[in-house]
């Protein structure tokens, strides 16, 4: 799309059009972030599945710049919480404010917060107290937000797109699992390499940052994500992505050893809807007719390794998230011809 070119919901979306979106938005992103591809997709299967999003890494990796430029992308309203300790969930939500009319009548009426946007950026989550990260919840998961006993519906699409530090604990507060349960998907932004580290700094010393184009709508966003739930996935497909979530319980069936040694608690039952979501979603991007066994083993870090609840036996022995998934793929293989109706 150029730069005269107006974002065009009135098409019916095909998968091919689909297609053709996705990759306008990864090229404008592209425009301002250089390399993390992998985070990046990762952002924008979150967008095509209406979920929401947490990106970790240590500061000046471009995770702010990723949602901003995502957001510059696909003209959604944008609202954005830098959080800090001081601030209070009233700051996120927004709150009762009494007003005087012409007459000298006062009244109260709702001042809507941030959270009042399509795609919401909560910037260094972590740095809030577990009080205002908890108006989050009820957003996150419901889509709405209760205030003053009256609940009020927030726009559709609506994202939650959040930053957060890992290394960092001086005044951080570690997010709660109810909250971590209800991001789709976790992407680790990792360190570039010597030649994008190069890239990076030739951008941003150069002049003025590009400018990103809107390639797509509200509207048309809606459509994309109707039709990623249109996708069809196959028992055997459900069925794995279920066995995948049932192996990251200790007492789970075919739960590997690490699992058993370091995990708590495993997964919740959103795990495998992620699995499922994000599934049907890269068959859409690769122009398949449904999702497959492939597709939901490629999401299980994303979309189970934030939902573990790990021992302290884990951080003893210095083992990740990430190391239990390889496992769990290693212990629970994709079905082979005949297993579970699998053609």
């Amino acid at each position: 799309m150029t730069q005269n070119q107006q974002p065009d919901s009135q098409q019916s979306m095909t998968p091919d059009r689909y297609a053709e979106i996705v990759e306008a938005i990864e090229r404008e992103v592209g425009t301002l972030i250089v390399g993390q591809r992998d985070v990046v997709r990762t952002v924008v299967l979150a967008l095509l599945c209406e979920g929401h999003v947490l990106l970790e890494g240590v500061p000046g990796l471009g995770k702010t710049a990723l949602l901003k430029a995502l957001s510059d992308s696909i003209s959604l309203s944008f609202g954005r919480v830098q959080f800090t300790p001081d601030l209070m969930p009233a700051d996120v939500t927004g709150t009762q404010v009494l007003q005087t009319d012409e007459s000298g009548n006062r009244r109260f009426e709702f001042e809507e917060g941030p959270i009042f946007a399509g795609l919401v950026l909560a910037d260094e989550i972590n740095r809030a107290t577990p009080k205002t990260q908890s108006a989050l919840l009820e957003a996150m998961q419901e889509r709405s937000v209760t205030v003053a006993g009256a609940t009020r519906p927030l726009p559709r699409p609506f994202l939650v797109m959040a930053t957060q530090n890992p290394i960092e604990q001086e005044g951080t507060y570690p997010l709660p699992e109810a909250q971590l349960d209800r991001f789709l998907l976790k992407a680790e932004v990792g360190f570039p390499s010597g030649d994008e580290l190069h890239e990076i700094v030739t951008r941003t010393t150069a002049g003025a940052p590009p400018d990103i184009q809107p390639v797509t709508d509200a509207a048309t966003l809606r459509s994309m994500i109707e039709l990623t739930l249109r996708v069809p996935a196959a028992d055997h497909v459900v069925r794995h992505a279920v066995d995948l979530v049932v192996g990251t319980h200790p007492n789970g069936a075919g739960a590997p050893p690490s699992i058993k040694n370091y995990v708590r608690t495993g997964a919740s039952p959103r795990g495998a809807q992620a699995l499922i979501l994000g599934a049907k979603a890269l068959a859409l991007l690769d122009n398949r007719a449904a999702a497959s066994c492939s597709d939901v083993r490629g999401l299980a870090r994303s979309a189970l390794g934030h939902r573990l609840v790990l021992g302290y036996e884990a951080a003893a022995d210095d083992v990740a998230p990430s190391n239990m998934i390889d496992d769990l793929l290693d212990a629970v293989p994709e079905p082979k011809a005949g297993l579970r109706g699998a053609p």
